[in-house]
């Protein structure tokens, strides 16, 4: 760039950018490289988008730029190209978007190579010590012996200070004698991958790698839709595995850094190349060396979350999103973008295919495969002859409840427990209790800033708001009239695996949410954990709902899932729909069977009141081996939101040693109590409210309308009616016959 006015864009909410003269002794600048510019009364860093040749600013007040900090520049072309139409694609200034692309680090005057990790090496002057040195010199023969032992690679620093008292004067004195040579490497930081042989594919997996490879040289999207279990990361890895073999490579976005511990180890284990690492859980100076290495070349997979969107690529081959439908990817504050949409986009930029994988895709991807824009691949078969879950549907309008819990879930556990298999138990609410209410005067806590429901967090004793982080002491009385009547309603994670601890001793829970789950290697070690079979019942939020595959899961109960009907959120039925997939998908990954009502042949409903008459008040079942019959992979139940009807008058129990039939005390009703619905057998296309009823709507098998009228005779069980898949609904089969309403309204 030879002209010395230069446009810099700044961090700043401004849509606009600054001109600046560069000096005669700053070199010619290029665009994508940092310069320090001042601003009013301070200095900041900004990045040079293009250059002018004249400015709209007088020559005598056109100010210079104070240092050019980057000899190449640290956003390449195609790069700050990727950017500038994302700020214009989302009306947001390009400043404040280059600045969400560049590392925390960079945004000073730091360098564009980071400070690597550290290793050292022996010299032929530090072995001819190591053979006269004293032996008191303890700390000098222990480093002098290990990097011996290490050959020529040497060791990292990590390696030696473990074993040396004071490592920092130990180095210092070695490497001033010349015994020992220091220098950084960016492999200490990467991850290798070693190239092992897979499992076998079947036909499904087969021809979409098929598919996929012969596109691996121009820009075609696929939508890699695939039920859970149907070994997508499998085709993710030959995919990547192809592109790193001819040079190039991939970058892979996660929605959750729950996700990445799973995938990394299923690539380091079959890829054959180096892996690098980016999420909001490392420091700056590791997200800094994972961007530079991406940037370098030196790492063939980037494996990240939402932000690593703008990772830059020397030699990109592949773009992966897996899990497309997420809400993760959005980005809430800031500059708000969308990483799934911004990765199609850069993938069509550089001429690359890129792969969403979902098991329930988002609808304006399948509405992009009906319009010729994405091409399709379907799996739709678990890998290793694995079957699909089946579902239950509990009606907790003739079931005791204690803190969510009930009878049948209870005797489920249970068996899962006797049988040395694991289970999930699914809240989506942190915390103990959503909501705090007077029983008097019917207040509720709730947050001054966001005016929603402030969640009582029983190990802090804090109430807390989950949109804005805000948080207070409980009051000891109701603010509004004075009483002493404030109980916790409803059930989180929290309250959840207190009661599961008190009516199973013993039994080894863990809960993984937010508030419980620290770093990503503490998330990383209690995954594994799950996966080694420590852990008896697992009890968590949205993270545990999809990506992972736990061999020895067979049971999956879901609490509370119709208050998503009840969210805000236009696609709350969708959302809804995905969610109870991918976390039902959790069960029967493996060749691990269970038990569970087949269709035709599952308990009737007041088999289930028998069973729940059996279990006594310590909460043991008397016949457990009688609450399920037949063979499965998988089991969901449900249970409906008991938060309202507390609010309506029914008083919330605290969880007791067992779970004991409450005494039903009248509740206030402000709609008519929806009739018991009869049983519809097929698939889900989508999900809606039916008669104001809240109940877990989830999938069954396609079978005809005979099979749905002989099954709706054996059982009540609710199942779905087969639905075409543009009406994208379900509807519940109606009574057959008069139901007991029909006829009291008759008799009127």
């Amino acid at each position: 760039m030879h002209n010395r006015v230069v446009q810099v864009a700044l961090p700043l909410p401004a849509r606009r950018t600054f001109d600046y003269q560069l000096r005669r002794e700053h070199p010619a600048v290029r665009e994508g490289s940092r310069v320090r510019v001042p601003l009013q009364r301070r200095e900041v860093t900004g990045i040079v988008i293009g250059a002018a040749t004249i400015s709209s600013v007088p020559p005598g007040k056109l100010k210079s730029v104070s240092v050019v900090l980057d000899a190449e520049p640290s956003i390449p072309s195609t790069l700050l190209k990727f950017l500038k139409w994302a700020a214009d694609y989302y009306h947001h200034p390009i400043g404040e978007v280059i600045r969400a692309a560049l590392p925390t680090t960079m945004r000073s005057t730091r360098g564009i190579q980071p400070r690597l990790p550290t290793r050292y090496s022996l010299t032929s002057a530090g072995r001819a010590a190591l053979r006269t040195l004293s032996k008191r010199a303890i700390g000098q023969r222990r480093v002098l012996g290990a990097l011996a032992e290490a050959g020529d690679g040497g060791l990292p620093l990590d390696a030696l200070t473990n074993s040396i008292a004071r490592p920092t004067s130990t180095l210092k004195l070695l490497q001033g004698r010349g015994w020992i040579e220091m220098y950084q490497n960016a492999e200490d930081f990467l991850l290798t991958a070693a190239k092992k042989a897979g499992p076998a594919l079947n036909q499904s997996q087969r021809r979409a790698v098929r598919e996929i490879g012969a596109e691996l040289s121009r820009y075609v999207p696929f939508l890699l839709q695939g039920v859970t279990g149907s070994g997508k990361t499998e085709i993710y890895l030959k995919a990547a595995a192809s592109v790193v073999a001819s040079g190039r490579q991939a970058l892979v976005l996660v929605p959750e850094i729950a996700l990445t511990p799973q995938l990394l180890a299923r690539f380091q284990e079959g890829l054959g190349g180096t892996l690098a690492v980016i999420h909001s859980g490392l420091t700056d100076r590791e997200r800094h060396i994972a961007w530079w290495a991406a940037r370098q070349g030196l790492a063939d997979v980037v494996v990240g979350t939402r932000s690593a969107v703008f990772t830059p690529l020397a030699r990109p081959g592949l773009y992966i999103v897996d899990e497309e439908h997420d809400a993760s990817y959005k980005q809430q504050d800031g500059f708000r973008y969308h990483a799934r949409d911004l990765i199609v986009k850069r993938a069509h930029q550089d001429g690359v295919p890129v792969i969403l994988g979902s098991a329930t895709p988002s609808l304006e991807s399948m509405e992009n495969v009906r319009r010729g824009r994405y091409r399709q691949l379907l799996l739709r078969q678990r890998v290793r002859g694995a079957a699909m879950p089946k579902f239950q549907l509990l009606d907790l309008g003739r079931l005791p409840v204690t803190s969510g819990i009930t009878p049948p879930m209870l005797a489920a556990l249970r068996l899962r427990l006797d049988r040395g298999e694991q289970s999930i138990v699914y809240v989506n609410r942190r915390g103990f209790a959503p909501v705090v209410l007077c029983s008097t005067c019917r207040w509720q806590a709730r947050c001054d800033r966001c005016d929603v429901h402030l969640t009582l967090h029983r190990r802090s004793e804090r109430l807390r708001c989950h949109h804005c982080g805000a948080s207070r002491d409980p009051p000891e009385q109701c603010p509004k009239c004075g009483q002493s009547t404030l109980h916790p309603v409803g059930e989180g994670t929290q309250r959840v695996e207190d009661t599961l601890q008190k009516v199973l001793p013993g039994v080894r829970i863990l809960r993984l949410d937010s508030d419980n789950t620290g770093n990503a290697a503490d998330l990383a070690t209690d995954l594994a954990r799950v996966r080694q079979g420590t852990i008896d019942v697992l009890v968590g939020t949205q993270l545990v709902a999809k990506g992972h595959d736990f061999p020895a899961v067979t049971l999956v109960c879901i609490l509370n899932a119709d208050s998503g009907l009840y969210s805000v959120d236009f696609r709350a039925a969708e959302r809804l729909y995905q969610q109870l997939t991918q976390v039902a998908g959790r069960a029967g990954r493996a060749d691990r069977p269970g038990q569970a009502g087949e269709p035709g042949q599952s308990p009737a409903r007041s088999r289930l009141e028998s069973e729940a008459a059996d279990i006594g008040d310590d909460g043991t079942a008397g016949h457990p081996e009688r609450t399920r019959s037949g063979e499965f992979r998988g089991e969901l139940l449900g249970q409906e939101d008991r938060g309202r009807r507390s609010q309506l008058g029914r008083r919330d129990a605290e969880p007791r040693a067992g779970l004991q039939r409450r005494d039903r005390e009248p509740a206030q009703r402000t709609r008519p109590r929806p009739a018991p619905a009869r049983r519809a057998l097929g698939r889900v296309v989508g999900l809606r409210r039916v008669w104001q009823r809240r109940a877990v709507l989830c999938w069954g098998e396609s079978l005809g309308k005979a099979d749905a009228r002989a099954g709706a005779a054996q059982s009540p069980e609710y199942h779905l009616r087969p639905r075409a898949p543009q009406h994208c609904r379900v509807l519940l089969l109606p009574p057959r016959g008069p139901d007991r309403r029909r006829r009291a309204r008759g008799r009127r």
